[in-house]
C-alpha cells in the first residue's frame, strides 16, 4: 500500500468516526506511524560563466582569450620587460634574443632573433595561447602568425610617459594582473612627481649630448626632437642637444656640436666599448667644454630605449647626474655606478 492510500485511508477513517453516532469507548487505535518525507535535494546553484576576454590591439585586429593569457610568448623587450613588472613573468613560456631585463628572463626558452627574420616555427612549437608584440612586428608578420593559428595581439610603443603607463594597463588585462599594474603605476607616477617638485623654480638646465652611436666620430647619432632621450633629459632639467636635429635617430656633425658646447656628454655606446678616453682622443672632440671638464659618462641605453617601466629609472638617473646637488641625497632608488660618478661622499 502506497503512503497517498494510507494517508487517504486515515483521513477517511477519522471523518467517518466524527460522523457516527457515540457509542461505548473503545480502546484506542494504535497510532499509525507514517515515514517522514526525504527531504528535498536542492541542486547546487551553478557558478555565472566568465565572459571571454575580447580586445582589439593597435593594429585594430579583435582577439578573444576565454580566460588571461597562461602561455606568452613576448616578442618585444619592453613587452618582457612590463610583464615581469606587472608580476605576469611566470606566465612567459618564451621571448626573442635581444631582452636583457629582468635577469630571470633570461631563463627562459628563446625562439631566436627577429632580426634573421619571423621565427615562426619556433614560436608555434611553444604552443602559446598570446603572443605579444610591438612595433618591431610587422603587420605582415603578424598576418602571419595568425594563419599558423596563434592569437597575436600588437601593441604601439608609447609615445610618453602616460601612453606607457596605458601600455602597462592592457598588458595586465590580457593577464590578469590589474591590481598589480595598478600599483605599479601608482609607484611610477610618485617617483616621477618626486623628481618634478625637486626640480621646480631650477634654472640651470645644462646641455647634454646623448650619443647613441659613434662609429662615425665626425657624425656621431643622437636621439632626436620627441623621443624618450629627449623628453627624459629635459624632465630631468636639461636640455637636449639632439632637440634641433630631424628625426629620431638623429646625427650631428662634429662641427655643430662644437658650437653647441656641451655641458655634459652621455655614452649610450658604452655598451660597445665606447669610453670618456676614447672620446678625448678623438679629432677636435677635446675642444668641448665636457671634455676638458671630465663630464663624460657611461650611460645604460636600455634605461631610455626600451620604452617600458624602466624609464623612470632613466629619468632618476639623468636628474642625479644633471643636479647632483638637489638628487644625490634623494633618490635611494639611483643604482651605485650613476651616484658614483657624480655624487661626492
Amino acid at each position: 500500500m502506497t503512503r497517498k492510500i494510507a494517508l487517504a485511508l486515515l483521513a477517511f477513517t477519522l471523518l467517518l468516526a466524527g460522523c457516527a453516532p457515540k457509542t461505548p469507548a473503545s480502546p484506542a487505535p494504535a497510532p499509525v506511524s507514517t515515514p517522514s518525507p526525504a527531504p528535498t535535494e536542492i541542486p547546487p546553484t551553478a557558478a555565472p560563466a566568465t565572459p571571454p576576454l575580447v580586445m582589439t590591439d593597435d593594429l585594430g585586429n579583435e582577439i578573444t582569450l576565454d580566460a588571461p593569457a597562461q602561455k606568452i610568448v613576448s616578442l618585444a623587450p619592453s613587452i618582457t620587460e612590463s610583464l615581469f613588472a606587472i608580476g605576469a613573468g611566470g606566465q612567459m613560456v618564451g621571448r626573442e634574443d635581444t631582452v636583457v631585463y629582468p635577469p630571470e628572463a633570461m631563463n627562459l626558452p628563446s625562439v631566436g632573433s627577429l632580426w634573421n627574420g619571423l621565427p615562426l616555427e619556433a614560436i608555434v612549437a611553444m604552443e602559446p595561447d598570446l603572443v605579444l608584440v610591438a612595433e618591431i612586428t610587422s603587420a605582415d608578420d603578424v598576418k602571419a602568425m595568425q594563419d599558423a593559428g596563434l592569437t597575436v595581439y600588437w601593441q604601439a610603443n608609447p609615445a610618453d610617459l602616460d601612453e606607457m603607463y596605458a601600455n602597462l594597463q592592457t598588458l595586465a588585462k590580457l593577464t590578469g594582473h590589474e591590481d598589480e599594474a595598478d600599483a605599479l603605476i601608482a609607484s611610477l607616477r610618485e617617483r616621477v612627481e618626486a623628481v618634478d617638485a625637486a626640480l621646480e623654480g631650477v634654472d640651470d638646465a645644462p646641455l647634454v649630448f646623448y650619443e647613441l652611436d659613434a662609429t662615425d666620430p665626425a657624425n656621431p647619432y643622437t636621439g632626436g626632437p620627441g623621443t624618450f632621450i629627449d623628453q627624459l633629459i629635459t624632465r630631468a632639467g636639461g636640455r637636449n642637444v639632439g632637440a634641433a636635429l630631424e628625426g629620431a635617430w638623429a646625427q650631428i656633425s662634429v662641427e655643430a656640436l662644437l658650437e653647441q658646447d656641451p655641458d655634459m656628454i652621455l655614452l649610450a655606446d658604452a655598451l660597445y666599448g665606447t669610453t670618456p678616453e676614447s672620446v678625448a682622443a678623438r679629432a677636435g672632440w677635446d675642444a668641448l667644454t665636457a671634455v676638458q671638464e671630465e663630464r663624460v659618462y657611461p650611460f645604460d641605453p636600455y634605461l631610455l630605449s626600451v620604452p617600458g617601466p624602466r624609464l623612470v629609472d632613466g629619468l632618476e638617473a639623468l636628474a642625479v647626474m644633471l643636479h647632483p646637488d638637489i638628487f644625490c641625497a634623494s633618490l635611494d632608488s639611483v643604482p651605485a655606478e650613476v651616484t658614483d660618478l657624480v655624487c661626492t661622499p
